[in-house]
């Protein structure tokens, strides 16, 4: 079997008492661990559902990684559902992912029951799990598919993304090789299990056999505490917990690398987090679910290129495209295209069911970033290519003035749009959460950008809506100003 657990019988033997995973709660060790997985993936065997797609609708925590696993190593695709998710969001993705089985708990079931008629309760199915035998028939797993997750396009409408488990094996060395993990790693995984980031965090530390530590949603106070009363040496962030970590009052002597991906990570927010922890390393990835790893910039690297995402992962190949697919040259904006073995299947065809393919016929894909490369092969992004605003026949790119406003001190987070408009085409319109005044950004913004990219418009709001990667959430941004529910 050369699946995402395959270890873990080599993990149950040289290792049997360490620690695999941890919670508020609950304690498991690798043995304990590789019988549950062998129990929960007989039983996933003995269901003989139709599609083999499970539904998981549960917290954070050791049964979610139980279910999880367990379904992987019976050859089920997995189907992480978010609880933050609203009635309508929940049904387009149980409609597109058509879960054969739906798994919940006692708490959650009345909502999820609504939609999902005769889901599974999970303590129900835990007692029919521990009765179960451990033996365990090999399959071959490695081009199958084993885990489906979500993500918005520019509309904002659900695509499902389908990975198998070589994608994931690959970046598994990846995640040895350029991030520098192994057996011996404490990792704090402090955000939801949803999040592709976060659930793999958790699974890749479990193959390589090092101890994973899961808090059952993210406070920043928690993860400090955890942090000093525990051996932690790794946590997984993105930008925006990052920011909530800098308002607790800390200081961390202990060595800790922190691992950061979902959206760029601006300079000054290393600065200051570099002062809360005195012995960091900075690991910083660009990616995407569906490529998995694209490029990493190490402590070493962000002295030298703070602006870039570093350089491509070792087992990864980059180009750049204009507009007619001819190549660009250093420092010339185009479309970034991957050559990966760590990309995913494709999409899940919502009309047919089938999943589909991007991959050009000599291995290439885009997820629509634009970007250059400079001389020395260092990654540089411009943007995505959906974002771009188009402001009287100019370009511009929302994300190099959210990294101006970003570094306002009475700004907490800002998103930039372009909202339609008939003479200009779309105007640059920015959405503030903060204490500081249009007046005070306008003429902030323009001692560090270009007249042209000052945002012409300016929305101050109380609670930004993110997705649930902690991504600000850009399409539902834009609804709410053209429905108007903000007004200037």
């Amino acid at each position: 079997m050369n699946g995402i657990t395959s270890p873990y019988a080599e993990h149950a033997n040289h290792f049997p008492t360490k620690w695999a995973i941890r919670t508020a709660d609950q304690k498991i060790n690798y043995l304990e661990w590789y019988e549950l997985v062998r129990k929960t993936a007989n039983w996933f065997d003995c269901l003989g559902q139709g599609n083999k797609k499970v539904g998981i609708y549960m917290p954070n925590g050791i049964s979610f990684l139980q279910i999880f696993v367990g379904a992987s190593t019976a050859g089920w695709t997995a189907v992480p559902m978010d609880l933050k998710w609203k009635e309508v969001e929940l049904q387009k993705r149980l409609a597109l992912s058509e879960p054969s089985v739906l798994i919940t708990t006692k708490d959650f079931y009345p909502k999820i029951n609504v939609l999902y008629p005769n889901a599974l309760i999970w303590e129900d199915c835990l007692e029919e799990i521990n009765q179960g035998p451990i033996s365990l028939s090999v399959k071959e797993l490695g081009n199958a598919p084993f885990y489906m997750g979500f993500t918005s396009g520019s509309t904002g409408e659900p695509k499902a993304f389908v990975r198998s488990h070589n994608s994931w094996i690959e970046s598994f060395r990846c995640t040895r090789a350029e991030l520098d993990l192994n057996e011996n790693d404490h990792v704090i995984i402090p955000g939801s299990l949803i999040h592709s980031h976060f659930l793999y965090g958790a699974i890749s530390l479990l193959f390589l056999g090092g101890t994973v530590y899961i808090l059952e949603k993210f406070m920043p106070s928690q993860t400090l505490s955890w942090i000093h009363r525990y051996p932690i040496s790794v946590i997984y962030m993105v930008p925006t917990m990052v920011e909530a970590m800098l308002k607790e009052t800390a200081t961390i002597r202990e060595f800790m690398k922190i691992i950061s991906s979902g959206a760029k990570w601006e300079k000054d927010s290393k600065r200051r987090l570099q002062e809360m922890f005195l012995n960091l390393s900075v690991y910083e990835l660009y990616g995407s679910s569906e490529l998995s790893f694209v490029s990493v910039l190490n402590d070493e690297q962000n002295k030298q290129r703070p602006e870039s995402v570093g350089k491509p992962c070792f087992n990864v190949d980059i180009q750049i495209r204009k507009a007619n697919q001819e190549l660009a040259r250093p420092f010339e904006i185009g479309k970034i295209y991957v050559k990966s073995r760590m990309a995913f299947i494709g999409y899940l065809n919502a009309n047919h069911q089938e999943i589909e393919s991007i991959v050009d016929v000599n291995g290439w894909m885009t997820v629509h970033d634009l970007g250059y490369l400079d001389e020395e092969g260092y990654l540089y992004i411009s943007g995505r290519e959906n974002n771009l605003i188009l402001y009287g026949g100019i370009n511009i790119f929302p994300e190099e003035i959210e990294a101006v406003l970003s570094t306002h001190p009475y700004v907490e987070l800002v998103a930039v749009v372009g909202i339609s408009d008939p003479y200009w085409g779309h105007v640059t319109t920015a959405v503030i959460k903060g204490d500081a005044t249009k007046m005070e950004l306008k003429r902030f913004c323009k001692t560090k950008l270009a007249s042209y990219k000052v945002p012409r418009k300016w929305f101050f709001i109380e609670d930004m809506p993110l997705t649930a990667s902690g991504k600000i959430a850009r399409a539902q941004i834009k609804q709410m100003i053209e429905k108007k529910v903000i007004s200037l």
